[in-house]
């Protein structure tokens, strides 16, 4: 008989099914912090290292300091540069200077953001499965308690109540899971987009000065 909800009991009494599932949201939940917290740090340092570049550019400035900058907005400028002198060295060019540049900066600064969303879908896929899988963990626990209970001959309210609410415990398990990996993707794709949008405005100043001012750009390889 059961007095109470009993974890030690509950993993004593599983089989193998019901052991993987508990190993494997443990296995989840570890995961998805460690993801959480890396990209938390990535992001706020690129924030904190980049802010000095967003405004930088100013009227008649040099980018040389631009090339040497944090990453990716030291490869941007640097992109961006490669398609000017490009461009100044072909005689008659296919397609315009601005055209060029831009298109090396928009491909710049969307391939760093590819590589900044790397870990996001990781957590996505964590919030949205986790709780599935310990729903899973829960009707396994059920079914395996009841089919002991109906292997005793005994199928009294104390019989079962015991088991099944032990088996509940992986459905809680699997929301304990989803729900902190959630809420890192909501903060985390949030602070994604206020980078992305940092890169957009870094690039548009790039793109001005590289096409505005060739000499200049030019010259600060």
């Amino acid at each position: 008989m059961h007095d109470h909800f009993d974890l030690a009991h509950y993993w004593a009494q599983g089989d193998a099914v019901s052991h993987a599932v508990a190993l494997l949201l443990a296995l989840l939940s570890v995961a998805s912090w460690a993801v959480a917290g890396a990209k938390a740090w990535q992001f706020h340092g690129l924030r904190r290292r980049g802010r000095p570049f967003l405004h930088a550019l100013l009227p008649g400035a040099g980018v040389r300091d631009a090339h040497s900058g944090p990453e990716p907005y030291g490869r941007i400028a640097r992109d961006g540069h490669a398609a000017l002198l490009h461009h100044q060295g072909q005689a008659a060019a296919a397609v315009t200077r601005g055209e060029l540049v831009g298109g090396a900066l928009r491909q710049a600064i969307q391939a760093s953001a590819r590589q900044l969303e790397s870990g996001l879908s990781f957590l996505a896929s964590v919030g949205a499965t986790a709780p599935f899988i310990g729903l899973f963990g829960t009707v396994w626990g059920i079914y395996h308690a009841l089919a002991a209970i109906g292997a005793s001959g005994q199928a009294s309210l104390d019989q079962v109540a015991g088991p099944v609410g032990e088996a509940l415990i992986m459905t809680a398990a699997g929301l304990l899971v989803a729900i902190p990996a959630v809420l890192a993707y909501n903060l985390l794709a949030r602070a994604l987009l206020l980078i992305e949008q940092d890169l957009q405005g870094y690039g548009f100043a790039l793109y001005a000065h590289y096409c505005s001012e060739p000499a200049a750009a030019g010259s600060a390889a």
